[in-house]
């Protein structure tokens, strides 16, 4: 990236899901949208069905996803909804999923994801819970449904990371806390810069047409802050002395959250362009020691040789 002219587009913070595909037609393009009950996932659906896409809400609790069943029921106009169950923590759930899936898949928006959970928690093959559900479980989804995508000819992958990557690299030594100290933070910052990562060795798969790039969504109040306490949120500026959310003037709406997610799923400004990491509708520049702006792209998410290490390391652990 680093040699390469940034790209801009003509949105910013503020704009929204739906504004950044105006006027795009997805019919007859296949989607599947991790976690898109709730949140900015459920935006991402909205904005991609309503531009006529076939969208598959991937959801750990299917039952959540119902209002967005009914809700496309009752719209003209727009792309099919339909509800898979799926658990990125559990490797058997994601296997089952990729099985029954059938026919090309145009768009993988892998949008799901837990964050600080407290206490370290590790799945049946013994990973640190947000490193499975953040990357591991993506990159086993992503692998599994590689045929899929190829046969689409012009499928785009989309990571939905965080700016917590800038304050935590991959620790290839003890990735699930085994021997260091667990932080829940680190934690999660580890596994969104994996999701970085897997965008820069998925360039093994543009020959094939399949783009991947990442993104920081920004500050949004979802579902997503639930592991964390009243304290915690109040120490944030986003909770007042009587529980209420404030969100602060910097916050997005999720719309304007999800935003970000549908332009690399759908904007034909990014015909082509993989292995990147965007924010506010905007690819990102690379933090330097200099840089006296806030957010960027970390050098170690962006480091052809730690995708290419992360990757391996990835492969097999699915083997186990």
């Amino acid at each position: 990236m680093n040699s390469e002219q940034l790209l801009v587009t003509p949105f910013s913070a503020q704009s929204t899901a739906s504004e950044v595909i105006e006027g795009v037609d997805l019919t007859g393009r296949r989607a599947i949208v991790t976690g898109g009950a709730s949140g900015i996932g459920t935006e991402t659906v909205r904005a991609l069905a309503a531009a006529g896409a076939e969208v598959t809400i991937a959801a750990r609790r299917p039952e959540v996803a119902e209002p967005l069943l009914r809700e496309d029921a009752g719209a003209a106009g727009t792309g099919s909804v339909r509800i898979a169950p799926l658990d990125l923590s559990d490797l058997a759930s994601v296997r089952a999923f990729a099985q029954d899936w059938r026919g090309p898949l145009d768009v993988l928006v892998a949008n799901a994801g837990i964050m600080a959970v407290p206490r370290r928690v590790v799945t049946a093959q013994g990973w640190e819970l947000q490193l499975a559900t953040n990357f591991l479980g993506h990159f086993a989804l992503a692998t599994a449904l590689h045929g899929a995508l190829s046969e689409s000819g012009s499928a785009r992958v989309v990571m939905v990371s965080s700016g917590a990557h800038l304050n935590a690299p991959f620790d290839f030594d003890d990735p699930h806390f085994e021997r260091r100290p667990y932080d829940p933070w680190t934690a999660y910052g580890q596994s969104k810069s994996a999701e970085v990562l897997f965008t820069v060795g998925a360039t093994r798969w543009s020959g094939e047409g399949i783009t991947v790039n990442a993104l920081n969504p920004g500050y949004i109040l979802t579902n997503l802050q639930r592991h964390l306490d009243d304290d915690t949120m109040r120490s944030f500026g986003v909770m007042d002395p009587e529980g209420n959310l404030t969100p602060l003037p910097y916050y997005k709406t999720p719309a304007q959250g999800a935003a970000t997610s549908v332009l690399l799923a759908a904007s034909p400004l990014l015909d082509g362009v993989t292995g990147r990491y965007f924010e506010d509708n905007q690819e990102a520049s690379l933090v330097t020691n200099d840089s006296a702006t806030p957010g960027g792209v970390a050098a170690h998410a962006l480091d052809p040789k730690a995708a290419d290490r992360l990757w391996q390391y990835a492969s097999d652990a699915l083997r186990l």
